[in-house]
């Protein structure tokens, strides 16, 4: 639970009435982009408030009326999802500039220039952004974010968003650690795994093209240089 000092106020108002809660800026924001966070870890206090300046609590016959309801999570989950959540200038900054730092990150990973196939470089993208105009707001979706920083981008940065597909082959010294780590990173997509007589171990997988040096040197860690890769058509 957060501090109430670290804490914001998110505000709904309907039905002529206006109902506050206390809550932590950021978790709000990925509760109210579908993220399944407990609704305690995200309010600095669990009660509804008319006014949560002065601490006057909302009446429970306007939270019946209004939310059918007088359960705080509730209750709570439905003002951060569509009510507005009031941020000081320092937390509007502070994730405006997270936002912008995860739209530049997945578009290093998941894009490349298609004149010569290889991803652009974050300060790249950082120096392009420079030229266009994009407003980070910090209360919408990563995904909405890159779809307008891309559009914005094209003009001046050559921008396509591939996969990569790879077939791989580790030795049996190497497989079931190779097998743990290809396995285990969260970009990787498995479309088939096969383990060989030999105790060798094959795969073929699909990445983000961004991050093909990144799945190379991950293969060749774990088989101490000894993988078998090879790029699909």
């Amino acid at each position: 639970m957060i501090s109430l000092d670290d804490a914001v106020c998110a505000r709904l108002e309907t039905h002529g009435l206006c109902f506050e809660i206390l809550v932590d800026p950021e978790l709000a924001d990925k509760i109210r982009h579908g993220a399944e966070i407990p609704i305690e870890d995200a309010a600095a206090a669990l009660h509804v408030y008319e006014n949560a300046s002065h601490g006057d609590k909302s009446p429970d016959e306007d939270l019946q009326k209004v939310f059918k309801t007088t359960n705080f999570e509730e209750i709570a989950k439905q003002i951060i999802v569509k009510g507005e959540i009031h941020l000081t200038t320092e937390q509007r900054r502070h994730l405006t500039e997270e936002k912008r730092s995860r739209v530049i990150t997945y578009i290093a990973r998941n894009a490349v220039n298609p004149q010569t196939g290889l991803p652009h470089p974050v300060k790249r993208i950082e120096l392009a952004l420079e030229q266009v105009r994009v407003n980070f707001d910090p209360f919408r979706s990563v995904d909405d974010l890159v779809k307008e920083t891309v559009k914005a981008l094209r003009p001046i940065l050559p921008i396509r968003f591939e996969e990569r597909r790879i077939a791989a082959k580790f030795p049996m010294d190497f497989a079931a650690r190779a097998y743990g780590a290809v396995s285990g990173a969260a970009y990787v997509k498995m479309e088939k795994n096969e383990w060989q007589n030999d105790g060798s171990w094959i795969c073929v997988v699909t990445i983000p093209a961004g991050m093909q040096e990144e799945f190379f040197n991950l293969a060749n860690a774990a088989a101490k240089g000894d993988a078998q890769l090879k790029i699909l058509e």
